[in-house]
């Protein structure tokens, strides 16, 4: 997700993180984070047409190596791009895992990462609407006011593969409704009106990207 403002089958550790503690991610933000980007290697950026941007993600079932370098990828291309949220098919990578480095809206700094997200469905009681703006990194130079909780919950896996629950508020909460949609290969735009969605891809056709994108084919 940019710094701008369904029925889903469970992967495997679902019911387990379900009855997880929610994680601390607000404690040594910048060590943290610095420490991930340092390690990895910051990839372009796919765009909307991107053919892995819309469909949905595999399930991410080998927690090593291999993952823990992906990991590192997405935190250093999310800061190359200046975002807040990055899902790895943003960077052409087709499993669900995604990460975060972003403020709520009483400026907490949140950082960690999310694999094979399921969204908590909320009472009706609590779910309350906000109307913010929002943007995203696969859509560049873009933005539209979009409808969402202000308050999310999120189930899934650590990058060792341990069950965990995230919660957050406002941007927070946004950013994180934001990037579980991008695994299952949905992008915000998808939730817009007709109308709308032609005024952002036209945002989008008359910017350029401060960052490194991949052409589509």
């Amino acid at each position: 997700m940019s710094q701008q403002q369904d029925t889903r089958p469970e992967p495997a550790g679902a019911e387990d993180a379900a009855d997880a503690e929610f994680v601390v991610d607000t404690e040594d933000c910048e060590a943290r984070e610095q420490a991930y980007r340092e390690r990895g290697t910051a990839r372009p950026i796919t765009v909307v047409g991107n053919p892995v941007l819309h469909r949905e993600c595999r399930d991410v079932t080998e927690f090593g190596e291999e993952l823990a370098a992906l990991v590192d990828d997405m935190f250093a291309s999310q800061r190359a791009a200046e975002g807040v949220g990055l899902a790895a098919n943003q960077i052409g990578v087709d499993l669900k895992v995604f990460v975060y480095d972003c403020p709520d809206d009483d400026g907490v700094r949140h950082v960690g990462v999310v694999c094979n997200p399921v969204p908590v469905e909320l009472p009706a009681e609590r779910r309350r609407l906000d109307d913010s703006g929002e943007g995203c990194l696969s859509v560049p130079g873009a933005y539209s006011e979009l409808a969402r909780p202000d308050y999310a919950e999120v189930t899934g896996q650590d990058v060792h593969g341990a069950p965990i629950r995230v919660r957050g508020t406002g941007y927070f909460a946004r950013c994180l409704q934001h990037e579980t949609d991008h695994l299952y290969g949905r992008l915000y735009i998808d939730r817009l009106s007709k109308r709308e969605r032609k005024d952002v891809l036209k945002q989008m056709a008359e910017s350029t990207p401060r960052y490194e994108t991949v052409p589509n084919p």
